[in-house]
């Protein structure tokens, strides 16, 4: 009996939840072209065969990130992700950035190798949850799967539909509460130059009614 009225209450707080929030299912990236999209930095991005690429061209100074034109802030994030292997070169999708860069870092899924320090994992100046840290889940210069989903403090990412991160921020700053740009990022770690690609980029806005 107690078995039942527990499982009543957890569909009944499951339908409550649904309907206070609707969604918005969005193709970030069409595949064609890097339209909805804005680079800063100095790295260079095109799109190859339905892919984006981005890196430094052998200079890794030229790091930078490719960033949404819209802005999000409670969504469910899926894209595919292949990585060079190069040093300590990484990559990593920022989320709930601030067009204030005086408020600090935003939340960053690092994309990256294990054995090099760089797991992917979640980083926000420091690591929070260093995830697939032995790169027991990763698969080396192939295309891997990976999902965000950010609802306020709490935040989860599965690799290759395996979770490897479920972190609830204690004391979050505002601005990580609130609505940001995603980004991608190529970034030449200590020196070393490399590429990353990016396909299948979706999201779904989960907006409060």
């Amino acid at each position: 009996m107690r078995i039942s009225l527990l499982l009543l209450i957890s569909l009944s707080l499951v339908a409550q939840s649904s309907e206070d929030t609707k969604s918005e299912h969005i193709k970030l990236f069409n595949g064609e072209n890097l339209k909805g999209w804005k680079s800063i930095g100095s790295a260079k991005w095109k799109v190859e065969n339905g892919v984006i690429v981005g890196g430094q061209e052998g200079d890794p100074s030229r790091s930078g990130i490719l960033l949404t034109e819209r802005t999000f802030k409670d969504f469910d994030l899926s894209l595919e992700f292949k990585i060079d292997e190069h040093g300590k070169y990484n990559s990593g999708i920022y989320f709930r950035r601030s067009k204030t860069k005086a408020l600090g870092h935003p939340y960053q899924l690092n994309i990256g190798r294990g054995v090099a320090d760089e797991p992917v994992g979640l980083h926000l100046g420091d690591w929070l949850d260093k995830g697939d840290e032995d790169d027991s889940i990763r698969k080396p210069l192939q295309w891997n799967k990976l999902r965000i989903r950010a609802i306020g403090p709490l935040i989860k990412a599965w690799l290759n539909e395996k979770l490897i991160v479920e972190y609830e921020d204690p004391s979050p700053r505002k601005d990580l509460l609130e609505s940001g740009t995603i980004g991608i990022q190529t970034y030449g770690a200590e020196g070393h130059s490399g590429w990353v690609k990016f396909r299948e980029i979706h999201i779904i806005n989960l907006i409060k009614k």
